[in-house]
C-alpha cells in the first residue's frame, strides 16, 4: 500500500513555488523602496527554504538504475528542453542576445542544473558524519572560485540548506508545530523584514543569488566570508520560520503541491512576455497600482499552471519521456489483453470441438 502524501510539503512546496513567481515578477516594476525592499525581504529566506524541502525531500535518492533514470527523465530531459525553449522564447520574441547555451543556465534554468548534482550528492551527503559543517566551508570557500558553467556557484553556495534537508527527519520537523515555535517565527521573519529594509548597507542584493564570485562583488575576502556567513545564517532562520508557519491542513491548494515544476517551468514563457508587451512602462507610470496586479497576477497564474486541468496536460512536456512510456506501456498492456482473449477463445473453439466429436453419432 503506498504511504500517503504529507499535505505539509504539499502546501510548502506550491507556497514557495508561488513566491518564486511573485519574486519573479517583481522584476518587472519599477525599482521603488518598497519594491526593493519586499524583493531583498522575500530573497533572503524563500529559495534557501526551497532547497530546503528541496533536500528533505531527496532523502531516499540512491544510486540505483530506476533512482539514476528517474533523474535524468524528470531533471536532465526538461533542463535540456526547457533551457533551449526559455531561449528561442528570448531571442525570437524578445529580441535579446543570448550566449552559452546550456553551459551557463538561463533564468530561471539554474536550478534544474542544481537539483541534478544536489540528488547525484545525496548519497554521500546524507550520511557523511558532520556533512552539514563541510556544506558550510563548502560554501564559504566556492564565493572565492566558482564560476557559472552550470550554476556551479549557486550548486556549491546554496548546498548548506540542501543538506540541512536531508539531515532533517520527520521526528525533528514535528519540533516545528509547537505553538512558541509559531510566535518566535513570527518574530524571525518580523526581523528579517527590518534587516533587510537596509541590505545595501550591509550587502547587496545581488549576494542573495549566491552567484558572484567575492571579486566581483569588490569586497575583501574577510568581509565576503562575514557576509555570506550572516546569509547562511539569516536564510536558514528564515526557511525554517516559514516551514513552522506552513498548515498542515489537506485542501485544494494542497493537491497542486505535486505540479511546482510544471509552474517552476511555465511561468518564466509568461512573465518574460509581459515584460515584452511593455509592461514595464505601464508600471513605471502607475506604480502603486502595477505592485498589486502584477502580484495579484503572478498568484493567479501559479494557481493556474498547477489547477489540475492544466499541469495534467503540460506535466506531458515536463516528462515527455514519462509520457511516452505511458503510452507505449498502455498499448502494451491492450495488445497482451488482445492476445489473452484470442488465445480464450481459440481454447473455447477447441474445446467445443471436441465435446462436439465425442457427442456425435457413428454412421
Amino acid at each position: 500500500m503506498a504511504s500517503r502524501r504529507d499535505p505539509w510539503f504539499d502546501n510548502a512546496k506550491m507556497a514557495l513555488v508561488t513566491l518564486v513567481v511573485l519574486g519573479h515578477s517583481w522584476v518587472l516594476l519599477p525599482d521603488t523602496v518598497l519594491v526593493e525592499h519586499l524583493y531583498d525581504f522575500l530573497y533572503a529566506w524563500h529559495v534557501p527554504a526551497f532547497v530546503l524541502v528541496t533536500g528533505y525531500l531527496s532523502r531516499s535518492f540512491t544510486y540505483t538504475r530506476a533512482r539514476m533514470w528517474g533523474l535524468v527523465r524528470t531533471v536532465a530531459v526538461p533542463y535540456v528542453l526547457f533551457e533551449a525553449g526559455i531561449a528561442l522564447f528570448r531571442i525570437h520574441v524578445g529580441g535579446e542576445q543570448l550566449e552559452d547555451l546550456w553551459r551557463d543556465p538561463h533564468w530561471p534554468m539554474w536550478f534544474l542544473s542544481a537539483l541534478f548534482f544536489w540528488r547525484l550528492l545525496t548519497p554521500v551527503l546524507r550520511d557523511l558524519w558532520g556533512g552539514l559543517a563541510v556544506a558550510v566551508v563548502v560554501s564559504l570557500v566556492a564565493g572565492l572560485y566558482a564560476g557559472d558553467t552550470l550554476d556551479v556557484a549557486r550548486i556549491l553556495g546554496l548546498l548548506p540548506f540542501f543538506v540541512m534537508g536531508l539531515k532533517a527527519t520527520p521526528e525533528r520537523l514535528e519540533l516545528l508545530r509547537a505553538p512558541w515555535v509559531k510566535v518566535v517565527s513570527v518574530v524571525v521573519l518580523v526581523g528579517i523584514w527590518l534587516l533587510t529594509a537596509r541590505t545595501d548597507q550591509w550587502a547587496a542584493t545581488e549576494w542573495l543569488y549566491y552567484r558572484a564570485r567575492y571579486d566581483e562583488l569588490d569586497v575583501s575576502d574577510s568581509r565576503a566570508f562575514l557576509t555570506r556567513a550572516s546569509l547562511l545564517v539569516l536564510g536558514t532562520l528564515g526557511a525554517w520560520a516559514f516551514l513552522a508557519l506552513v498548515p498542515r491542513v489537506q485542501g485544494w491548494f494542497t493537491r497542486m503541491g505535486a505540479a511546482t515544476l510544471v509552474v517552476y517551468l511555465f511561468h518564466g514563457f509568461a512573465v518574460k512576455g509581459a515584460g515584452y508587451a511593455g509592461w514595464g512602462g505601464f508600471a513605471e507610470q502607475h506604480q502603486a497600482l502595477a505592485l498589486v496586479v502584477t502580484s495579484v497576477a503572478a498568484v493567479g497564474l501559479s494557481l493556474l499552471l498547477a489547477s489540475p486541468p492544466v499541469a495534467r496536460v503540460l506535466t506531458h512536456v515536463v516528462d515527455p519521456l514519462g509520457f511516452a512510456g505511458h503510452k507505449v506501456g498502455q498499448a502494451a498492456d491492450v495488445a497482451v489483453a488482445s492476445q489473452r482473449v484470442d488465445d480464450h477463445a481459440e481454447e473455447v473453439a477447441a474445446q467445443v470441438a471436441a465435446q462436439g466429436h465425442v457427442t456425435s453419432p457413428r454412421g
